[in-house]
């Protein structure tokens, strides 16, 4: 792994931050490489206000989209929410569905099957829309680049308003309204909602005609929360505020799906984290294992008994994407070994029978091992459908744009991807990637960096510094969690292996005469050597809480030592 400490900031505006704030130097020096240099800036970050949210008129296209809602209330219309199968997309539909519910009835939803139809907008569900009567298709978390799809509803008399995040191509589809703040002509001033963010803007808007205000959307900020953490969006501006008001919805009073999925858990407060690993992919799995459907089910009913039923079947595609991901993961790892690839510059795999909900997992686990853009392939229907993942720093969607003659359809993001090409052009798909990612990756890239923030005795580590780091949160994109490096560190004599493989080291680590404090090191189980009969070392780590039996105390995340 690469160390690298970020670049300190000017003296000067360390030293003006630190003495507006009245914190230490190094405290201001997280803050100026969060953007944040001056008293107000601080204020905005460590006290987000809904106030601070944008008119939700300021996005292209924002009237046309109320106007023909509004239009289609009026004529009795039937109205179909559409949305992806992933956490973006079902919490998008539950969220636009359910609000539009609370004052109109002809309205539903439609989730297409990840198996039959694949990503986003489908001939199928147009379909589905003409042989029930629905003339207006609200498309949420998709449809920026759905011009064939669009053009296939309007001869049917199906209008469509697409809600999407994803980058638009050349041309948009001819909708009533395209509402995407990555549009080239869209001056909205934050580009980075995601797809759930985009639907919240709307019935923001719509409600805004309905003499409502943001206080009455706050019961649907669990859901926009769930999307933000889930989807990896950067953790600031809008995504900050929708976060931080979303994690308390979802700790004081979440709809009766998310909280029965707590319930199941059995965790009393969650942070973003929880959100990212624990609720996320319980959501998803509905989708990967079974259908997206049932993570819509879920989290759009009242009854708190029977979403305690959809959670605990949820849970069983839990568990069930769990072994999947597992078992497929120790396969592309035996193909990387046997077919002679640990020397390229990407993974690229195919296997006919692997389960196309997990091959995204799948891709990310591969990445631990050969750290380098992976894309895992398998069949679906007549032709292979593929999840892509990047490493830090490389952009995969501009990769695929590159070879996109061979490809059928793709679409995503920097970080993650999907795509389908047909069976003959694998082959030389494979190697056109290759060749793509060799000549644009910096080599430095192939490797895992871990960024310092900040080079700190333990001395530093007090109970004031750990409640000014808690106010940092939510973390993700733009604002991790900070890292900290301290350099001539020794474990006091207590270190131990832990895990079912001895794969975690556990100890109590001191720094000169500093007191000792906790530390736990996930997957550092093989560097315990450096750590024994008191040998000095560097530790790269997060500050975290631990609660235990009632008490909260400090422990110390290691991350990586040397």
């Amino acid at each position: 792994m690469r160390w690298t400490i970020k670049p300190k900031p000017s003296e000067e505006k360390i030293k003006n931050l630190a003495q507006a704030l009245n914190v230490e130097d190094f405290v201001a020096t997280l803050l100026v490489q969060r953007g944040i240099e001056t008293f107000d800036d601080a204020k905005n970050f460590f006290r987000p206000s809904l106030d601070h949210l944008h008119d939700p008129f300021l996005m292209k296209d924002m009237e046309k989209a109320v106007a023909r809602i509004e239009l289609a209330i009026e004529n009795q219309e039937n109205i179909l929410v559409f949305g992806d199968y992933d956490v973006d997309g079902t919490t998008a539909v539950s969220l636009v569905s359910a609000y539009l519910k609370s004052y109109y009835p002809n309205v539903a939803t439609y989730i297409p099957d990840r198996y039959l139809e694949g990503y986003g907008i489908s001939f199928k569900g147009i379909d589905f829309a003409d042989d029930n009567g629905f003339t207006l298709i609200i498309a949420l978390d998709c449809g920026i680049k759905s011009i064939d799809h669009v053009a296939y509803a309007k001869e049917r008399n199906i209008d469509f308003i697409i809600c999407d995040h994803h980058r638009p191509g050349e041309f948009l589809p001819e909708a009533v309204a395209v509402l995407d703040p990555k549009r080239n002509d869209c001056f909205y001033p934050y580009d980075e909602l995601c797809g759930c963010g985009v639907g919240f803007k709307l019935i923001q808007a719509l409600g805004s005609k309905r003499n409502q205000t943001i206080d009455d959307f706050i019961p649907y900020l669990d859901l926009v929360a769930t999307a933000i953490a889930a989807d990896i969006v950067p953790m600031t501006g809008e995504n900050r505020v929708l976060a931080y008001y979303g994690l308390h919805v979802i700790n004081s009073n979440p709809r009766p799906g998310i909280k029965a999925l707590i319930h199941q858990i059995k965790k009393q407060t969650l942070d973003i984290t929880d959100v990212v690993f624990i609720i996320a992919p319980r959501i998803n799995a509905a989708g990967r294992i079974k259908h997206g459907n049932h993570a819509v089910e879920l989290l759009t009913e009242f009854d708190f008994e029977q979403a305690q039923q959809f959670a605990s079947e949820i849970e069983q595609y839990n568990s069930d994407r769990k072994e999947l991901d597992k078992q497929i993961t120790k396969e592309g790892l035996l193909q990387i070994e046997n077919n002679g690839e640990k020397d390229r510059f990407t993974t690229v795999l195919y296997q006919e029978d692997w389960h196309k909900g997990v091959i995204g997992i799948v891709a990310s686990r591969l990445i631990e091992t050969y750290y380098r853009p992976t894309l895992v392939f398998t069949k679906s229907g007549d032709k292979y459908a593929a999840s892509a993942r990047s490493v830090k720093g490389f952009d995969v969607y501009n990769a695929l744009e590159a070879c996109s003659q061979h490809l059928e359809q793709f679409g995503g993001h920097m970080y993650a991807a999907g795509m389908t090409l047909k069976e003959e052009n694998y082959s030389v798909f494979k190697e056109a990637f290759e060749k793509q990612v060799q000549e644009t990756i910096h080599p430095d890239m192939l490797i895992p960096e871990i960024e310092i923030d900040a080079e700190i005795d333990f001395a530093d580590i007090t109970p004031k510094l750990t409640r000014i780091l808690k106010q940092f949160e939510p973390f993700g994109p733009q604002n991790m969690t900070p890292v900290f490096l301290t350099k001539n560190v020794k474990d006091t004599g207590y270190v131990k292996k832990m895990g079912a493989e001895d794969e975690h080291l556990k100890l109590f680590v001191k720094q000169n005469n500093s007191e000792g404090i906790p530390a736990i090191g996930f997957g550092l189980g093989d560097k315990m050597d450096l750590t024994t009969n008191q040998k000095p070392f560097e530790a790269v780590y997060c500050i975290d809480e631990n609660e235990w039996n009632g008490k909260i105390s400090i422990q110390l995340r290691l991350k990586n030592i040397r």
